[in-house]
């Protein structure tokens, strides 16, 4: 069913393909998830929201494996991105992570565990304060916030905790992509006798110091997690920092 849109909305549709406006809705979620409005309030504060296809959530269908689900946000299209903020309405803990796109583009691939099938949603807010939500429903066999990790069963981990792997493209059809690993086990805290142990804060600068981009990430996201993102034109190489929720702290530079 298609709903009225408001004056804003109407607005903004004016300004888009005539494809991309139709699909422009402020009410009546496409997903049909029945905790829509409970994500409405909690995650987004009961903010305006409009449901625009130019943010792509982009995902399998049918997930085989929920502790490694890969996922891409690609809100490249939209203007004036202040965040993204990643959200999953059936898993335990809801929110994945935000983003803020500073010096880059408003795109993020990553992995994700899912504790059962859900829509997994992206929220872009712009500089008007509007949410543009985009999703797309995921189905999985379930369970992967509540398994153990890998490292949880190994001994050496802690050896090469927060170990930084990565690689910038500078020609081809890539060129501008920068991948990032980092070795951490990202425990949810919902496995007895395993705290919640993950990474909180990353930051990826140009080699001027300038922000490319800043992600928090929570403890949905997989473990021994992999980002990438587009950096633009490549000049130089690429500064990753960040931490983990027990201050544990880490540093890389990525070459071109």
């Amino acid at each position: 069913m298609k709903f009225p849109l408001t004056i804003a909305a109407i607005a903004l549709a004016a300004l888009m393909p005539p494809a991309d406006a139709a699909a422009l809705q402020d009410s009546g979620d496409p997903l049909a998830s029945a905790r829509w409005g409970d994500m409405q309030k909690t995650v987004l504060g009961g903010a305006p929201v409009l449901f625009d296809p130019r943010v792509k959530v982009i995902a399998p269908s049918t997930a085989e494996n929920p502790m490694q689900v890969p996922v891409t946000i690609d809100a490249t299209a939209l203007p004036n991105v202040q965040e993204v903020l990643v959200f999953a309405d059936f898993n335990p803990i809801v929110q994945v992570l935000r983003f803020f796109p500073e010096g880059s583009g408003a795109y993020l691939g990553f992995r994700v565990k899912l504790q059962q099938s859900t829509p997994v949603r992206a929220a872009v807010r712009t500089a008007d304060g509007v949410w543009h939500v985009g999703g797309t429903w995921v189905n999985t066999v379930g369970g992967g916030c509540t398994a153990p990790s890998a490292a949880s069963a190994s001994k050496e981990w802690q050896k090469r905790l927060n170990a930084v792997s990565g690689r910038q493209w500078s020609e081809g059809p890539q060129t501008g992509r920068v991948r990032l690993s980092i070795v951490h086990p990202m425990d949810t805290g919902l496995v007895a006798g395993t705290p919640a142990f993950h990474l909180e804060e990353i930051e990826i600068a140009d080699a001027a110091g300038q922000r490319l981009m800043r992600v928090q990430t929570y403890e949905p996201v997989a473990e021994n997690p992999v980002f990438t993102l587009h950096r633009g034109q490549v000049s130089g190489p690429v500064e990753a920092s960040g931490r983990d929720n027990n201050g544990n702290r880490f540093k890389a530079s990525i070459a071109p």
